[in-house]
């Protein structure tokens, strides 16, 4: 579907109570769901489900874009009500994407709004699926978790139930979503506290279960059940996670193609194999794919501390701007600056400047092509519009700035030297 583009910049209502699905789409999700996702074999199974029914809170991982597909399968017979991102407004139509249960939210912005709609849905005796992680997974392994599930969960007092789903993120990884790879798939709708356990737990503990029980890595669920994935482009796009060289060092001069990943600095090539593990050609040594994403994110840890004690953190990137206010579509703003100090983000635009403090954001949005036609950006939010940001600058990586945003998130938004 092309996007769509607009002038008006008036902000989604997020106040507007959500609307339970629509009694006469169930058929319809149904059947889209089990066609979507028949290719894939998906078998769910339920652990703990007999005699729970809505309302209760389903917090689910978010590997890729067949959660969208699984969730109402497993929720089979029921309707179900999710939490989404504002561009499921813009992408199906308001209109739609209420039917379908949608409850708007910006990803990274703390919104009572939000909070206050999930308690309607649940008192109006709805389930409601919450994607903490709220990204695809980058390689396969869990993303950020914020710290206050515990609490929510203590606040809304209903069942808290866990969904994940493997083989998603492996049939289409996040850096190649536009091509699928043939990937057995389970799920798994897990009760993990009725309300009389959560009653006696302190946000703490459920905190810390909830955390457990979303932990997952596709790369060994792979290696476990044995899964080989043939397909030649298995490889394609890679390199937007894998950005620095393994070998030389080199940022940004990673490229894929194929079943291969090569570094054009230094030439090394490595063979993304059937089985799911990264191998030098040359040295024939094996790399574990999430274990390299790891490593770029301890390497831009350790710069950035350098940098801000000798006060020389600062980036800039020119980038071009697109806004996403409201349902109706998107709105060109033309080009402008990014930078990033110690402290926050910033855009600068025309006469206008927006500034997105770390200690206030958990994370960044990274966007490595969307929708197949724009190249790799970044999306910063306020409560009232996201901001798209794509730029075509050399050192303009969004898997970069999502680690370092995050890390100084968890660092109060500045490192203190000691």
């Amino acid at each position: 579907m092309g996007i769509r583009y607009t002038n008006d910049m008036t902000p989604f209502d997020m106040t507007e109570k959500p609307s339970k699905q629509y009694p006469f789409l169930m058929p319809l999700i149904w059947l889209a769901a089990f066609i979507d996702t028949r290719r894939f074999g998906l078998k769910i199974r339920k652990e703990g489900m007999d005699g729970v029914k809505p309302p209760y809170l389903v917090i689910a991982t978010h590997m890729g874009p067949a959660d969208y597909s699984a969730a109402p399968l497993a929720m089979f017979p029921r309707r179900a009500m999710y939490v989404s991102d504002m561009e499921g407004f813009e992408y199906y139509g308001k209109w739609l994407y209420r039917g379908l249960g949608c409850i708007g939210k910006r990803r990274y912005v703390s919104d009572i709004s939000v909070v206050k709609n999930i308690k309607y849905a649940l008192d109006k005796k709805q389930a409601v699926f919450i994607y903490p992680e709220a990204r695809h997974s980058n390689v396969g392994t869990t993303a950020y978790i914020p710290k206050n599930l515990g609490k929510l969960c203590k606040f809304l007092k209903v069942p808290v139930v866990i969904f994940r789903l493997d083989g998603c993120y492996l049939a289409n990884p996040f850096w190649d979503e536009l091509h699928s790879r043939k990937v057995p798939m389970e799920g798994t709708l897990k009760l993990l506290y009725n309300t009389k356990e959560l009653k006696s737990l302190s946000e703490d503990e459920i905190q810390a279960a909830i955390e457990e029980a979303l932990q997952y890595d596709e790369y060994k669920y792979q290696n476990d059940k044995k899964i080989k994935i043939t397909e030649p482009y298995r490889a394609e796009g890679l390199h937007k996670a894998l950005y620095v060289c393994k070998k030389c060092g080199a940022k940004y001069k990673m490229k894929s193609h194929g079943d291969t990943l090569r570094c054009g600095s230094c030439g090394r090539e490595y063979l993304l194999r059937e089985d799911g593990f990264l191998e030098d050609t040359k040295t024939g040594e094996n790399f574990v794919i999430p274990d390299w994403y790891e490593w770029e994110r301890g390497m831009e840890i350790d710069t950035t501390k350098l940098l801000i004690s000798m006060n020389k953190f600062k980036r800039s990137y020119p980038v071009t701007i697109e806004a996403l206010p409201n349902h109706k579509g998107f709105v060109k703003l033309g080009d402008g600056v990014l930078s990033l100090n110690e402290n926050e983000f910033k855009l600068m635009y025309g006469s206008e400047i927006l500034h997105f403090p770390h200690r206030i954001r958990e994370s960044v949005q990274t966007e490595y092509d969307y929708r197949g036609k724009k190249g790799p950006s970044i999306v910063l939010s306020t409560k009232d519009c996201c901001y798209y940001l794509y730029s075509k600058a050399d050192d303009f990586n969004p898997t970069e700035l999502q680690f370092v945003g995050e890390w100084l998130f968890q660092n109060g938004g500045k490192y203190e030297s000691k």
